[in-house]
This record gives C-alpha cells, sequence and structure tokens, in this order.
C-alpha cells in the first residue's frame, strides 16, 4: 500500500513538473514571437490601406475607434486617417454566413477608393464572390461612387448597385458595412455625429 501511495506521488509529481516545463515554454514562446507576430499585422493592415486607397497613402494619425448603434445593435468602427483620405474597417453582422468585415477607402469628398475583404464565412463561389464583385469595372463596381450622392443599395431595392449572383443578403450586408462606415465616421454635419446622412440616387464622378 505504501509503495502504491509513493509511485502515486511520483505520477503527480512528474505531471506537476510536465505541466509547468510546458507553461514555461508557452510563455517563452509568445513572448518570442509576439513582435514579429505584431509587426507582419501591422504590415498587412499597411498594404490593405496602400490598396484602399489606391496610392502609397501613408497613415498620418493613430487609429481611432467609433462606437455607433444602427438597427438597434451597437457596432465598432476603426478609422484609419491617411493623407489621401480615410480608410475605414466596418462590420456588417448579417451577412449569409455571419459576420463581413471590410476596409473601405474614401476621399474627403466621400468618394470610395476602394475596398477589400477583412473576414467573411461567406459560401465559397457565391457570397465569397464579395472580394471581387464590387471592385473598379466588376458587375457590381462602386469603386469612384460617391457616397453621399449614389444609392448604394442592391438594384432589387431600387439602388444603384447590381448584386452578386444568387446572392443579395451578401451583397445587402456589403453595401451597409460600406455606407455605415461613411456615416459613423462623418454623419450629417459633423464628423462624428450619430446622424445619418439623407443619400440621393446618383452615378460615378
Amino acid at each position: 500500500m505504501e509503495r502504491l501511495q509513493s509511485n502515486l506521488k511520483n505520477m503527480v509529481g512528474v505531471l506537476v513538473g510536465v505541466a509547468f516545463v510546458c507553461a514555461l515554454l508557452l510563455s517563452v514562446f509568445n513572448k518570442v514571437t509576439a513582435g514579429p507576430i505584431a509587426d507582419q499585422a501591422s504590415k498587412t493592415l499597411q498594404d490593405g490601406i496602400k490598396s484602399v486607397m489606391q496610392s502609397d497613402s501613408v497613415v498620418v494619425s493613430g487609429d481611432t475607434v467609433i462606437e455607433k448603434e444602427f438597427s438597434g445593435r451597437s457596432l465598432s468602427f476603426v478609422v484609419h486617417m491617411t493623407d489621401k483620405g480615410v480608410a475605414i474597417e466596418s462590420t456588417d453582422p448579417n451577412a449569409f454566413g455571419g459576420n463581413l468585415k471590410v476596409l473601405v477607402g474614401f476621399a474627403d469628398d466621400g468618394e470610395i477608393l476602394g475596398y477589400t475583404i477583412l473576414e467573411s464565412a461567406e459560401t465559397p463561389g457565391l457570397g465569397a464572390k464579395a472580394v471581387e464583385w464590387f471592385l473598379d469595372e466588376a458587375p457590381g463596381d462602386i469603386v469612384g461612387l460617391n457616397v453621399c450622392e449614389a444609392n448604394l443599395t442592391v438594384s432589387k431595392d431600387g439602388g444603384d448597385v447590381d448584386a452578386i449572383t444568387a446572392s443579395t443578403i451578401t451583397s445587402r450586408a456589403f453595401l451597409r458595412a460600406v455606407t455605415n462606415a461613411w456615416t459613423a465616421y462623418h454623419g450629417d454635419d459633423d464628423a462624428k455625429s450619430g446622424a445619418t446622412p439623407q443619400t440621393e440616387k446618383g452615378g460615378k464622378k
């Protein structure tokens, strides 16, 4: 009986030792990799901003997070001020697959310069087409439209934009993310007001 108890104590001691060593190694690994991971994330964001601004834009101020309520839901928007305009991270939670997160570039007057999809759980081959569907010269092209003038809703709803084939829900979510980004940042008269700007139908400049 004593021998059994001794073996149990030894096993517990070994397990505790192994757990301690593993925890220590994980801690060291996290510290070693934290820097490179942060640097890569920063580079990816910078590349994304340059892409949506359609130029070698330089971020001129720190990120600003705006919290705003849309349709009874509080949403967060991350604003990156650049020397060419503003790039805004915006998420719509009501896409077909859940969250659809985009980064949209705007000129100071509201012209859409470009966009990229940051997060999507849409169906491959259908909703996933949002990655390219709304780019310049694509079927649902919004690049060059002014968010203050164009009706950025799908044509089925009376808007100016052709929806992704068989993916109207995703298209609506994408366009909401774009317009909500500008509204959260700019509002009507005040750049940080909670007002929703009234839009009229319009085309590209």
